[in-house]
């Protein structure tokens, strides 16, 4: 197998498989947008060590990027990560610790949420969430219970109960107290939106479904899952924009595996890793997120205990990454990194120091500069957008 063998093994059936996609879910945001919210999820337990009081609702101001607050969801026990539906007509929740998602209606008027219900995940601990490119079914990653589960939304943006649950199989990984079990982190639809990717920290593991969009079914494909480093913990991942490369960012030993994605098979093949701190840095950490400039030339990830955002360049035939460097996350433990719509100003939310920040990203360099911004949220562990 060749450097090159990524841009000419699968890349013709990626493409295909981007073209597919409904235009509503390509078509991206509206250049004639002119609101721009941001919705904040929190750790709000004392097991969770939180000082979260809930969703925060912020009004974005598209000139000067700051940010005003709107709204404030109380009595809601760790919305720790949020979707946004395709239409940007609801948010979606997962709860940390919690059975259950919620959802929530967006008002057009100021970006206010109404709260719709809650339907029951099936399972334990949901971390993560995602939403399939049609809008009609929510997945969930249920952490503590090592599944993942298929809800139903209906046609007024409501949630059913979970249709399927899947468990996820396998021999848990070496670390005693954070791979006793199987631990889905992450629910993660390829470009074509046919398969889903599910990085499993608890088994070393990344599993891929096929996703039937007319019943919202999963299935296993041929390869099942790919297996990572032994106690490596993959946590989060991102699809290259248009080659067929994954970025699986691993928790446990703080590094990055580079995969070449088969589109048609839903098949992974291991290319590379690169740790994702300094190597003189001889502390703690824990990496948490992934995120990647919009042509892919440039690939994030934040780090907790080195706290501080990794650059990573991609080559631009095989999707390899190069370190470019690392920038300080101006506070303690960035839980999440991710790019607002216009895909130019990557935001920050430092859990333990109860801060938002960004950075303005260079499209030439992929180098980052601090907007000198800082929004004041306690607990703040992820951000959802939504514009028009």
């Amino acid at each position: 197998m060749t450097t090159h063998e990524p841009a000419t093994w699968t890349r013709r059936a990626f493409l295909a498989g981007l073209a597919a996609l409904p235009a509503a879910a390509s078509a991206g945001w509206s250049s004639r947008a002119v609101a721009l919210y941001a919705y904040v999820g929190c750790f709000t337990t004392a097991r969770r060590y939180a000082r979260g009081d809930g969703l925060h609702v912020y009004r974005v101001d598209p000139e000067s990027g700051a940010w005003s607050p709107v709204q404030v969801i109380g009595d809601l026990v760790n919305p720790s990560f949020l979707v946004t539906s395709p239409d940007q007509r609801f948010v979606y929740s997962a709860h940390g610790d919690e059975g259950y998602a919620t959802a929530f209606s967006v008002s057009r008027e100021d970006g206010t949420l109404a709260l719709r219900q809650r339907a029951d995940t099936g399972g334990l601990n949901g971390v993560h969430l995602a939403i399939d490119p049609r809008g009609r079914f929510l997945i969930v990653a249920n952490y503590a219970s090592g599944s993942v589960s298929v809800l139903p939304v209906r046609p007024d943006g409501a949630l059913s109960d979970a249709a399927q649950v899947v468990p996820l199989p396998g021999q848990p990984g070496p670390n005693r107290v954070e791979q006793a079990s199987s631990h889905p982190h992450q629910i993660l639809f390829d470009p074509s939106g046919r398969f889903v990717v599910v990085p499993d920290k608890g088994l070393d593991r990344v599993f891929v479904f096929r996703f039937d969009s007319n019943s919202g079914g999963l299935s296993p494909t041929a390869q099942g899952s790919a297996v990572a480093r032994s106690g490596s913990g993959p946590r989060h991942a991102c699809f290259h924009p248009t080659l067929p490369v994954l970025w699986v960012l691993n928790e446990i030993n703080s590094s990055l595996t580079t995969y070449w994605w088969d589109a048609e098979r839903g098949h992974l093949r291991p290319a590379q890793i690169v740790p994702s701190i300094p190597s003189d840095y001889t502390g703690e950490n824990t990496a948490a997120e992934i995120a990647t400039s919009s042509d892919g030339r440039f690939v994030y990830c934040s780090n907790r205990g080195h706290d501080s955002v990794g650059l990573f360049s991609s080559n631009a035939d095989t999707g390899l990454l190069t370190s470019m460097g690392w920038e300080p996350s101006q506070g303690r433990t960035p839980r999440y990194i991710g790019f607002d719509p216009s895909r130019r100003v990557l935001f920050g939310a430092n859990e333990q120091s109860d801060t938002i920040v960004s950075w303005r990203m260079d499209p030439a360099t992929g180098r980052l500069e601090r907007t000198g911004q800082a929004v004041r949220n306690p607990s703040p562990v992820t951000i959802a957008f939504a514009r028009w």
